[in-house]
């Protein structure tokens, strides 16, 4: 065991520990603070030195303290890279250090540059109507804002069209859109901070709107501009309360927080990171919290969420707790099924509800047996995701290119049951929205850079140390392989690596580092596929006779050639089980190892007799052998003896295997039945999709296949009940798991083609699972132009003392009415190159009043 790799992990497991769940009743300190909203509480003035200070001082200094080195605020991805949302949060920042004349003036001018330098790269020049509908809102208002307080931005040639188209897709929103309308999600008002002044005049209707803490729909910038044109002693409270909470770390873009999402987020984190079996008990503690209080729904207070976001939770949450063996009804997330308003917001606002929609998908996943409402969910939720793909729009959160589409497009293209885990993890390291949590009314709410980077740091060494030991576990299977001459047999299938590919990909993934279950599983499939190609296409029938009878013997004698070197194989790897078992449990399982190979051993000597014969049997006589033959049971059970509980005594026993391993022995092989019929066909053997159309003459070769995959969907569902919950049976957990991984395997190599077959269709993923190392999105430095590589500024042309209006104007302050400003007209460049007579986008007004 590489001793030192292993001891930074548990150094960095133990920090982890020690910081993020010491804090886990303390949600808002998970969440990324938000830059835009932190500026706009730093905007309202102090109400007895309403000229010289803000209200919230705190807010303010977290401002001037945390510009990065680029000049930017705002949002970082899960590589540390700027978003979209960076830009409207920069000029909101620059916006109040201005506002206040606060700050070093290097610090006003280094966010100007920069907005200046990477709207093209974060914004580009494509239609506008590829612009998430929040950045054409906000965008725009933070740049007549910053004008209006004399703030310069004169944009490089190139990308002025794409600003002005941006302004326009603004005017044509706030033309189109009602107030709180029912065709868009987020309403208009939850914008407030960013809309023209004519809508201070809603006074009825921002006051109808807001919650019972005095916020308008959770929203910090919202709730402040409420503040500002009401003067709503409800909204202070909730600002009040906000900057206690939260101002010193800067303020969340969502208050209050769901303790209990926040909760499931961590969780789903950790597990999508491939962290869970660092904090199994702290999972276990989360989960349970989260289970009682699901219980206790109707005694606890009213949700605070927003629906969208309580789908969200309640979609995570079933699929948490059922993956972690907790009975929950589908009605737990499904009501959104029966709400007719939410359906009608999520057709058309497809975009918005796409990290809630694949929530909702993932959730089912876990479907079991006859929960139609699953099903139902299922459809709807695929329906919505094709259609966020297939609108054209670059989606929610980064319009030059978003990873969550990719995402998206991962889901709804291998399902759950096909994906190996290893790899899974992998993906997710490397996804750079790796941090998004939720959706929040602009862009995703992002876990906060101080956990995400411990936690990326931890799941970046946690996977290269696993690669580390599954090359040196495949290295040792290798040796093994040829050692016992099973690696050059001169006939059949040599997939050594293959085997131990799925072992560690799907299924040891949930086993420690230094378990001995992967290699276990992986010697066992390896002799299973030497041996059962010797049965279907190398021996003669009395060789394969003298084999079968030398197992049920367990005696060699006589046998020579391939099936010499077979038993010896098997001879070899039963009694190097046995003793190990021995050695750590005390008790020797050496006839229940020879068993249960003598029955494999069997059902191969009966399925090459009907081939060489030409018998065809029955649909049932089939599957009663071919259940066998697959030896998926053969892998498990001898496996899960050295788990831990481990695999109770009898059920060895072919009369007493559980119905979860029953189940086990059916799926895979009618999921090699499905991509093999076409070869069996061809050679002259049975398998079932061949006999469904032997004993249904009407039917046809698709109806046959269909039947086939109808039936493996309904034991998929089965199997998937009883591996996940208790009450089935006695199996230990850790054995009803390891079924269910087993099935994945087989899932994988089976579900689209014959991919274990393939010599060449898992080289990809065999060397990102054990050879490549991780690929990530270091940050990018983004462009910081010197101010001599831009254009002149507009100040260079002459112009009049009234094409900017003083910051006294512009930020009046007028006791408890709400008056107009006076209007704010973009200067124009003539070197623009539009018409003299164009204004610099649409704006013509805008008002901001202080109270």
């Amino acid at each position: 065991m590489e001793l030192p790799q292993l001891c930074n992990i548990q150094a960095l497991v133990k920090e982890i520990k020690g910081g993020m769940f010491s804090n886990i009743d303390y949600p808002n300190s998970f969440v990324s603070p938000s830059a835009y909203d932190t500026a706009w509480l730093a905007m309202i003035p102090d109400s007895e030195q309403p000229f010289s200070r803000p209200m919230f001082e705190n807010c303010l200094n977290w401002v001037l303290n945390n510009q990065r080195e680029d000049g930017s605020w705002g949002e970082l991805d899960g590589h540390g890279n700027n978003t979209i949302e960076s830009l409207p949060a920069t000029l909101a920042c620059i916006i109040v250090l201005k506002r206040w004349n606060s700050g070093n003036p290097h610090q006003i001018q280094n966010g100007l540059d920069y907005v200046r330098a990477n709207v093209e790269k974060l914004v580009g020049d494509n239609n506008y109507e590829q612009r998430p509908r929040w950045f054409a809102i906000v965008f725009p208002a933070m740049l007549e804002l910053a004008s209006a307080v004399g703030l310069e931005i004169v944009f490089p040639h190139p990308i002025r069209g794409a600003v002005i188209d941006i302004l326009n897709q603004r005017q044509q929103i706030l033309d189109s859109e009602e107030l709180v309308g029912k065709n868009h999600y987020p309403p208009l008002l939850a914008y407030l901070e960013a809309l023209p002044p004519l809508y201070d005049a809603h006074q009825e209707q921002i006051a109808k709107r807001l919650s019972f803490d005095g916020s308008l729909f959770h929203s910090p910038s919202a709730t402040a501009r409420a503040y500002m044109a009401t003067g709503n002693d409800k909204c202070l409270a909730y600002l009040q309360s906000l900057v206690q909470t939260c101002a010193d770390d800067g303020v969340p873009p969502l208050y209050p927080i769901d303790e209990d999402l926040m909760k499931l987020c961590i969780v789903n984190q950790l597990q999508r990171l491939g962290l869970a079996e660092h904090f199994l008990q702290e999972i276990k503690d989360v989960l349970a919290q989260v289970y009682r209080n699901y219980k206790n729904e109707e005694l606890s207070a009213k949700p605070i969420n927003s629906e969208p976001t309580q789908l969200y939770k309640d979609s995570l949450a079933f699929q948490l707790l059922r993956m972690h063996g907790y009975s929950v009804s589908p009605w737990t997330f499904c009501w959104f099924l029966n709400n007719p308003e939410i359906l009608d917001e999520i057709e058309k606002n497809p975009e918005y509800f796409s990290s809630v929609m694949l929530n909702v998908y993932r959730a089912t996943d876990l479907m079991f047996a006859e929960e139609y409402e699953l099903q139902e969910a299922r459809s709807f939720a695929r329906k919505s995701l094709e259609k966020t793909m297939t609108t054209g729009s670059r989606g929610p959160d980064d319009v030059t290119f978003t990873s969550f589409r990719k995402v998206i497009e991962h889901e709804l293209d291998f399902p759950w049951l096909t994906r190996m885990e290893h790899l899974e993890y992998r993906m997710w390291i490397e996804e750079k929205d790796m941090n998004a949590l939720w959706m929040g009314k602009a862009s995703f709410h992002r876990l906060s850079c101080s956990y995400n980077d411990k936690l990326m740091q931890l799941a970046i060494q946690n996977y290269g140390f696993r690669q580390l030991v599954y090359k040196r576990e495949l290295e040792e299977l290798k040796r093994w392989s040829r050692d016992n001459n099973l690696s050059d047999m001169g006939f059949g299938r040599e997939k050594t690596t293959y085997c131990y590919f799925a072992t560690a990909a799907a299924i040891g993934v949930s086993l420690p580092y230094d378990s001995h279950v992967r290699l276990i599983l992986a010697k066992s499939a390896i002799l299973i596929t030497v041996a059962d190609d010797f049965f279907d296409m190398e021996g003669s029938l009395n060789e394969l006779k003298s084999l079968a009878d030398a197992v049920k013997r367990w005696d060699g004698k006589g046998l020579s050639g391939h099936s010499k070197t077979i038993f010896g194989a098997l001879d070899g790897l039963v009694s190097e089980l046995a003793e190990k078992h021995l050695q750590q449990q005390g008790r020797d399982i050496t006839n229940d190892l020879k068993d249960i190979w003598y029955e494999t051993f069997a059902s191969w000597l009966t399925e090459a007799t009907w081939s060489k014969s030409g018998r065809t049997p029955s649909m049932e006589e089939y599957l009663e052998t071919g259940m066998i033959s697959i030896a998926a049971h053969t892998l498990v059970l001898t496996a899960s003896c050295f788990l831990n509980p481990s695999l109770p005594n009898y059920k060895f026993r072919p009369a007493q295997y559980d119905t979860v391993t029953k189940l086990l022995m059916l799926v895979p092989r009618l999921l090699n039945d499905i991509q093999s019929y076409q070869k069996e066909i061809a050679d002259g053997k049975q398998n079932s999709v061949i006999l469904y159309l032997r004993e249904n003459p009407e039917a046809d070769i698709e109806d046959s296949v269909a039947y086939v995959r109808e039936l493996i969907a309904a034991k998929e569902k089965e199997l998937l009940e009883h591996a996940l919950m208790d009450g089935f049976s006695d199996l230990p957990r850790p054995c009803k798991q390891l079924h269910l991984f087993c099935m994945k395997a087989f899932q994988m190599f089976f579900h689209s083609s014959n991919r274990y077959d393939s010599n060449t269709e898992m080289i990809d993923d065999v060397q990102k699972a054990f050879y490549i190392p991780l690929k990530l999105q270091t940050p990018k430095p983004l462009i910081k132009l010197m101010l001599n590589q831009l254009p002149l500024p507009l100040h260079h042309h002459s112009r009049s003392k009234n094409d900017y209006q003083s910051v006294a104007n512009c930020f009046n302050i007028y006791g408890k009415r709400s008056l107009a400003a006076p209007r704010v007209r973009w200067p124009v460049s003539r070197n623009f190159g539009y018409k003299n007579n164009i204004v610099m986008g649409v704006p013509p007004k805008i008002r901001f009043s202080f109270f």
